[in-house]
């Protein structure tokens, strides 16, 4: 790459043409939006060898949109739902990841998280920029069909995660039954199938004590459900 003055460095030469600026900006964006891969969020990889961070989280939902497309309500745009988990998380750069079941924490999210979207999103030519807030202020308002598959999926992925590594996070910060399904209620405005699975899953991992309310009984012995998708069958 050349320097910002867009010339060899011999000489003063003319200045940076817009097509060079254009790029310079995407470039800079492209290599802010790396420091995502340094997010940690609470939630643990399936294996339980380490927390995932921000960007994985962000790959993961746009493959699931792609391949659970077929739950979608009827005319959603995949294309826009994966444009728009691609670039929800991108505020956690500043702002950082908060816990989902923290109240505390959560009540003061959307201004951290609105700082940084002037900021991130203001790293980009402007109608580029422009665009990808949109997208960002559309998923963070959750009113449009896009927009509910696409948080629909954000939801999902960490209730996979959780399923299928012990209770996970959910264990470990003594989340209830009822506080998950809480969380998961968006589901249930996008998709009857996926929210079967989910009210299944959830079940199955209380039943079987891998997470337990507080001051609720033991479990019985029962034997361990194994892979978590592994008894469902989804209904169209």
């Amino acid at each position: 790459m050349t320097g910002r003055g867009g010339g060899s460095g011999e000489g003063t030469g003319p200045g940076p043409s817009p097509a060079d600026e254009r790029l310079e900006r995407q470039l800079q964006f492209l290599l802010e939006i790396d420091r995502l891969k340094t997010v940690l969020r609470r939630t643990l990889l399936t294996d339980r060898s380490r927390r995932e961070n921000s960007a994985e989280h962000s790959w993961h939902i746009a493959l699931m949109a792609v391949l659970l497309a077929e739950y979608a309500p009827p005319g959603t745009n995949i294309d826009r739902v994966v444009r728009m988990l691609l670039v929800h998380d991108l505020v956690e750069i500043d702002a950082g990841d908060t816990f989902a079941y923290d109240t505390a924490g959560n009540a003061i999210r959307e201004d951290r998280e609105r700082a940084a979207a002037d900021r991130i999103f203001g790293l980009l030519p402007q109608i580029q920029g422009d665009e990808l807030r949109a997208l960002w202020e559309e998923f963070e308002a959750g009113a449009s069909a896009d927009a509910r598959f696409a948080l629909a999926i954000d939801r999902l992925q960490p209730l996979l995660q959780n399923v299928n590594a012990e209770g996970g996070t959910w264990r470990s910060h003594g989340v209830t039954q009822d506080q998950v399904l809480a969380r998961m209620s968006p589901i249930a405005d996008a998709s009857q199938t996926l929210w079967r699975y989910v009210e299944w899953a959830v079940t199955e991992v209380w039943i079987h004590g891998q997470v337990r309310d507080p001051d609720a009984d033991p479990p019985a012995d029962l034997p361990s459900p194994g892979n978590s998708s592994a008894g469902f069958r989804p209904t169209h």
